[in-house]
């Protein structure tokens, strides 16, 4: 059975809004009087009236969690929904309103940029300190300091004072530091997303290395692709509440808004982010062929969409563009050219052909196009997510297995013929 490193029983987390603090004795005192009086708070800043009552509200909510050895977590939401409180509570960085965390080994954390470095002190002094934080001595962080500048790329500045730093330099030399002294559980908090392209690659890679040695990874980015290249298990956190753990596919999944499946959608009242004019518009879609937008593999989808041209154009498309659970774009198909009239409202029958898709949760977008002979396409209107719909997994369709999406991709290819 594998040893238990991070439990997580029960947390919420509460803040209270608005002015806690005047900043200065003179500045409570008056405020306090003002209160009492019930006048308006002299020291209130505008804009802030509507929490002049220590109005409060739930970071997390009733939160509860464990991890092991050798995992290698994602903690996915969206902006506010909890991730980076979470990882500031089992930080030790503030402490949760109730509830318990139990950690059992030391807990290396790059929640922001420069988290822990003295901007006075060089990396070489800063790695030492960052060490003793950890609970290393100097004997031990002088054994990995030579390969922690070596991977911190940054050995020419090594003995320059931190505050001269750029974000990238501090981004790498703080990830060497909390990578290298032997943390049981590292915390990571979007804080690659400053590091260029490579190393943030070579990051990853190493953080594989960390729980694959049998310690522990947390890890929050709103890049799904890294998430789902590092991570073996996921939560999905909504406004302070822990609503799923388990696969990181399925979390990003959620994330993305998994669920929102529509047969019928008005899509005049969606955004339409790319659009030329008021030239044409896509009015309504209707999905004719399935109770719940899920297909079989190799199976067909069927919709009606309804659109209005303003204007005439002989050589109109209908693109589709088809997107992965982590609205990464896949494929494209279109029709071939259509004649509109001018003001003219028009329905299109569309056959969308599977054949060759994987099991899994896709994403359409839709645009209405037009082509000239030189190639050349004008976007009169798109629409990103249209709907989304799913590919069930079959084995008794799919010789006989079941589709590792993670490992495998988005399409089937035709068997390897032997000869």
């Amino acid at each position: 059975m594998a040893e238990r490193l991070l439990e997580v029983e029960g947390v919420s987390k509460q803040y209270r809004l608005g002015m806690i603090g005047g900043g200065t004795l003179h500045g409570d005192l008056t405020s306090w009087f003002a209160r009492v009086r019930g006048k308006e708070d002299p020291n209130t800043k505008i804009g802030m009236e509507h929490y002049a009552h220590n109005e409060s509200f739930m970071a997390l909510d009733n939160v509860s969690f464990n991890v092991d050895r050798g995992d290698a977590v994602a903690l996915i939401g969206r902006n506010g929904a909890g991730k980076s409180t979470m990882l500031k509570l089992i930080s030790r960085i503030t402490a949760p309103t109730t509830g318990e965390i139990r950690i059992r080994g030391r807990v290396a954390s790059l929640l922001e940029i420069g988290t822990g470095f003295h901007k006075e002190l060089s990396g070489r002094d800063n790695i030492y300190l960052n060490g003793a934080i950890l609970g290393m001595n100097r004997a031990e962080t002088t054994r990995k300091i030579k390969e922690i500048i070596e991977f911190s790329e940054i050995e020419q500045f090594i003995d320059t004072p931190v505050k001269r730093y750029s974000s990238g330099m501090y981004v790498k030399l703080a990830f060497a530091v909390a990578a290298h002294l032997d943390p049981d559980v590292m915390i990571c908090d979007e804080v690659l997303a400053v590091g260029d392209i490579a190393y943030q690659q070579k990051c990853l890679a190493k953080m594989s290395e960390i729980a694959r040695e049998g310690r522990a990874v947390l890890y929050v980015s709103h890049n799904m692709r890294t998430v789902a290249q590092l991570c073996n298990r996921g939560l999905f956190l909504d406004r302070g509440q822990l609503k799923y753990d388990g696969t990181v596919e399925r979390a990003i999944e959620l994330y993305g808004g998994s669920g929102v499946r529509s047969i019928h959608q008005n899509l005049d009242v969606l955004p339409h982010p790319k659009r030329r004019g008021d030239t044409m518009r896509m009015l309504e879609i209707e999905f004719l062929n399935t109770q719940a937008l899920e297909y079989e593999m190799d199976s067909t989808m069927e919709f009606r969409l309804k659109c209005i041209a303003h204007l005439p154009d002989p050589r109109l498309r209908i693109r589709l563009i088809l997107k992965n659970s982590m609205a990464t774009p896949i494929a494209m198909t279109q029709t071939e050219p259509f004649e509109v009239k001018a003001e003219e409202v028009f329905e299109r029958r569309i056959r969308f052909p599977l054949d060759g898709l994987a099991p899994g949760e896709y994403i359409i977008k839709i645009s209405i196009v037009s082509g000239n002979p030189r190639g050349k396409t004008n976007y009169y209107d798109t629409l990103e997510d249209v709907s989304r719909f799913v590919v069930t997994d079959d084995p008794a369709l799919n010789a006989g297995f079941y589709w590792e999406e993670r490992l495998w991709g988005n399409f089937r290819l035709q068997p390897l013929e032997m000869f």
